[in-house]
C-alpha cells in the first residue's frame, strides 16, 4: 500500500500525540513517509490527511447497532478523517452511544460495568487499522449487539497466525501495512513487539471475561467480542425497567397506580439513571415529598428499585 504518492496539503505534525518542534517535511522524512522524489507516500495520506477517502475509497469506520437479528439495524454512524484520529473517535462513540455501562454496587460503591473492556476493544481496533488491505475499498465495520460486538476488516494476518490460539501465543509483529504501523508506533498508540494481544488478554482478565475469537479467511478478519458474565447478569435488571411502562400489568389496568403520570416520569428517569432520591423525585414530578415516597414504595414493591441507606439518607437503586 505504500508505493503510491500524493503531495501534502495539510499541516501533519499536529496529529501526533506529543508536540514536536520540527517542520512537517522533517517529521514526515523521519517517519519514512517521503519517497525518493520528495512525495508523500500513501501511508502518510491515510494517517494524517483530513480526507483520506479522497484518495482511498473506504478508509473510514462504519458502526451499527443491531437489535434482535442481523437484519434489525437500529441506528448507525460513520467515523471519517485521518486514521490516527479515527481510533479515539471510534472508541469514544462506541462506549458512549453504542455500549452504555450497566451499574452494579459493592456495598455503597457504584461500579460501571461494560460488556467488554475498553482497552481490549481499542487494541483490536488498532490491529484492524494496521492489518487492513486498503486496496479493497471496504471500511472497517463494527456491529454492536446487546451482548456481543463484531469487528471486521478486509485484511490479512501472516499465514502462521491463522487462529485465535496462535494469535494469543508469543509471536513476532508483522503488520500488513508496516509503514502505517510505524506511524502508530511512533505516536505511542501501539507497540512494535507484538504485545497487542497480550494487552488484550490483560484487559479481558480485568473483567474476568472471555478472550475475543478470531475468524481469519479470504473474506477478511472477523473478531467476536463476547460480553463478560457480570454484564450478562445485569442485563435482566435493565430490561425490567426499560419495559415496565408497556408491561401487561399496566395495560390491563391491574396496577392503576403505575399509570399515574408522576410514576411514569420516575420510571422514565430510571431508564437512564441507576438511582433516585426523594428530592430528585420531587424535582421531576413536581409533587410533595410524601407523594413521591408513596410512588417510590410502589416501585419497591414491584421489585423495580430497592431502598438503600447511605450517609445522604435513603437512596433508591435500580435493581
Amino acid at each position: 500500500m505504500d508505493g503510491s504518492v500524493i503531495k501534502g496539503e495539510d499541516s501533519l505534525q499536529g496529529a501526533l500525540r506529543e508536540e514536536v518542534s520540527v517542520e512537517d517535511t522533517i517529521l514526515m522524512d523521519n517517519l519514512h513517509l517521503i519517497d525518493e522524489d520528495g512525495y508523500l507516500i500513501r501511508a502518510a495520506m491515510l494517517a494524517f490527511y483530513k480526507d483520506p477517502e479522497k484518495w482511498v475509497t473506504g478508509s473510514y469506520i462504519k458502526i451499527g447497532y443491531f437489535g434482535k437479528s442481523d437484519s434489525d439495524l437500529v441506528y448507525q454512524d460513520e467515523v471519517h478523517g485521518p486514521l490516527i484520529e479515527q481510533v479515539d473517535k471510534t472508541v469514544d462513540l462506541v462506549y458512549t452511544k453504542y455500549m452504555k455501562a450497566l451499574i452494579d454496587y459493592e456495598g455503597v460503591q457504584r461500579i460501571e460495568q461494560f460488556m467488554f473492556h475498553k482497552d481490549a476493544f481499542r487494541e483490536i481496533l488498532l490491529n484492524a487499522i494496521v492489518h487492513k488491505d486498503y486496496s479493497s475499498y471496504n471500511p472497517i465495520q463494527i456491529s454492536v449487539y446487546e451482548d456481543k460486538i463484531y469487528i471486521w476488516n478486509d485484511g490479512e494476518m501472516p499465514p502462521n497466525l491463522d487462529s485465535t490460539d496462535k494469535l494469543f501465543m508469543k509471536h513476532s509483529s508483522k503488520p500488513f501495512n508496516p509503514k502505517l504501523a510505524n506511524v502508530f508506533f511512533k505516536s505511542g498508540m501501539i507497540e512494535a513487539w507484538g504485545r497487542g494481544f497480550e494487552k488484550i488478554r490483560e484487559a479481558c482478565a480485568l473483567y474476568d471475561g472471555p478472550l475475543p475469537e478470531y475468524e481469519i479467511n479470504e473474506a477478511g478478519i472477523m473478531v467476536l467480542c463476547k460480553a463478560c458474565d457480570r454484564y450478562l447478569e445485569l442485563i435482566p435488571a435493565k430490561k425490567k425497567v426499560d419495559s415496565i411502562i408497556s408491561d401487561e400489568r399496566i395495560m390491563s389496568g391491574k396496577m392503576s397506580e403505575l399509570r399515574k403520570e408522576p410514576i411514569v416520569k420516575i420510571v422514565n428517569y430510571l431508564k437512564d439513571n441507576e438511582e433516585i432520591t426523594t428530592a430528585k423525585g420531587v424535582e421531576i414530578t413536581g409533587k410533595s415529598e410524601a407523594q413521591v415516597r408513596r410512588y417510590l414504595k410502589v416501585l419497591c414493591n414491584l421489585g423495580i428499585i430497592k431502598s438503600t441507606r447511605t450517609t445522604k439518607g435513603n437512596v433508591y437503586v435500580r435493581i
